[in-house]
């Protein structure tokens, strides 16, 4: 299995990173690899719905030329996605949403003159997320937006797994997280 992790962390070795490394550690040790994007290091400029990009139904075709053109070519190859990103707000970072937005439109060609097609259909999409709130009062409204999203985009939902940030003063990433990253992982590869 190829994956592409999009990671909209701006902490290279924060809560969100940490509970990634047991995950993609089970993941490639069960065979699969891939390619992760930092989104923090990238210029993922907002998208503008100017629609440019439903005149293609080939190619993702968004006339913005930043860095997410150089992301779009793993996402089209890989079997699936994983976004990573801690919770603000209850919801994404900005650099992941400004990632969604862009490639709900460049994918999804749904919204010109005629309906086309879904250049990522079948694909499965999984979410990793930390949070400081207890999960279903932290990443809830993240996760309805990501079934939501997925089922629109023709895309299978494969589930989030959110672990909670008991605070400065406490270790994060205990035994028992990492154990459900690695849980988790082996579910996604199902």
């Amino acid at each position: 299995m190829q994956y592409c992790l999009l990671m909209a962390s701006p902490h290279r070795k924060g809560n969100t990173a940490a509970i990634l490394e047991p995950f993609l550690k089970e993941l490639e040790s069960q065979g699969a690899t891939g390619e992760t994007f930092w989104l923090y290091d990238k210029k993922i400029e907002p998208c503008t719905g100017c629609r440019s990009c439903q005149s293609d139904w080939n190619n993702f075709a968004c006339v913005i030329n930043d860095d997410m053109q150089k992301m779009v070519p793993s996402i089209l190859s890989c079997d699936l996605i994983i976004l990573a990103t801690p919770i603000y707000s209850w919801y994404c970072t900005a650099p992941m949403k400004a990632a969604l937005d862009r490639l709900v439109y460049g994918m999804n060609k749904y919204y010109g003159e005629k309906k086309g097609p879904s250049l990522w259909l079948g694909k499965k999409l999984v979410a990793i997320t930390t949070c400081g709130y207890p999960p279903e009062k932290g990443s809830d409204l993240f996760s309805e937006g990501l079934k939501r999203y997925a089922k629109h985009s023709g895309l299978l939902y494969g589930g989030m797994l959110t672990e909670r940030d008991p605070g400065k003063e406490k270790q994060f990433l205990i035994d028992v997280m990492t154990k459900n990253a690695e849980n988790f992982a082996s579910e996604v590869l199902l």
